[in-house]
């Protein structure tokens, strides 16, 4: 099977041109090849199909095998590859996601996508919709829970400790927290504790976020199925979202994450987020699938 290894800032992914090859079981086939000692190794395994609603289809799934709604890096790699590997010669693109249909928009640099702009869509901020548990968050009152409309700044204890959280989806469900430095925070320890979570019945992403001004932010991010990542495309729009809700930033801020920066706006009038940021093809290799363990 020909593959091609991208990465969006660190958040790397295994893409298969589906135009071509054929993927069996890719749940089975994203452990295996996702697997940093015997496979590939990455974050997981997208693949990049025909669509009868948009130009192209992005199917994911995480390390574990799990599927994935979306993912902000991944569609940035996927608007790369269509463009640079010759699938399209359109500058402005639609991919169909489980989370909608995303359009995407090309700087071209000596013929080759240097950086892509998504519109992420709209936040969804209903509890029901993200997904959250409202009966598990502490401090929301019976009559509450039926007419929560959001959850932005609520308590949310985590094995003993209280977090003020703030839940957001982008087509798949952040649970976003301020920390005092995202350095030195134990999130190997706490990012599961989170993630499996009696409030998140699909399990949740986490963001670890640390203000630094009104314009800028760190973050670091804990992904369902994956664990810590070098970044998280959703996961920066879902906390610039939960940035300006809480009043701590502007609507268009750059994050930084391990893996480097982003640039997100959240148009309000509009309601919509957009994502600025680069792809790059780390390289084009072929596998023999039956031989991964």
């Amino acid at each position: 099977m020909k593959f091609t290894k991208m990465q969006g800032i660190g958040n790397d992914y295994v893409y298969v041109n589906c135009f071509e090859e054929k993927v069996e079981n890719p749940s089975e086939l994203a452990v295996k090849i996702s697997n940093r000692n015997f496979g590939v190794g990455s974050d997981g395994l997208i693949l990049i199909k025909p669509s009868e609603v948009a130009d192209f289809t992005m199917e994911m799934y995480n390390a574990d095998g799990s599927q994935s709604e979306m993912c902000g890096n991944g569609i940035r790699c996927v608007g790369k590859y269509v463009y640079d590997y010759g699938l399209t010669d359109k500058e402005r693109i639609s991919v169909e996601t489980l989370a909608g249909i995303k359009y995407l928009d090309f700087t071209i640099e000596n013929g080759k996508v240097a950086l892509i702009t998504v519109n992420m869509g709209s936040p969804e901020l209903v509890p029901e919709k993200v997904p959250v548990n409202v009966d598990a968050i502490k401090g929301v009152s019976d009559s509450e829970k039926s007419g929560l409309a959001q959850v932005v700044d609520k308590t949310l204890e985590v094995d003993g400790k209280e977090y003020n959280v703030t839940c957001v989806s982008m087509g798949n469900p952040h649970c976003i927290t301020f920390v005092d430095d995202t350095a030195s925070f134990p999130l190997e320890e706490e990012g599961p504790k989170f993630e499996f979570h009696a409030a998140f019945p699909n399990r949740v992403n986490v963001e670890f976020i640390q203000v630094l001004s009104r314009n800028e932010v760190n973050m670091r991010v804990w992904e369902r199925g994956s664990g810590e990542t070098l970044a998280c495309g959703t996961g920066a729009c879902a906390s610039t979202v939960a940035c300006i809700l809480n009043g701590l930033t502007e609507d268009e801020i750059t994050l930084h994450l391990l893996g480097g920066d982003l640039k997100v706006r959240w148009d309000r009038n509009e309601n919509v987020v957009f994502m600025t940021g680069p792809a790059k093809v780390v390289f084009d290799g072929e596998i023999d699938v039956e031989a991964l363990r």
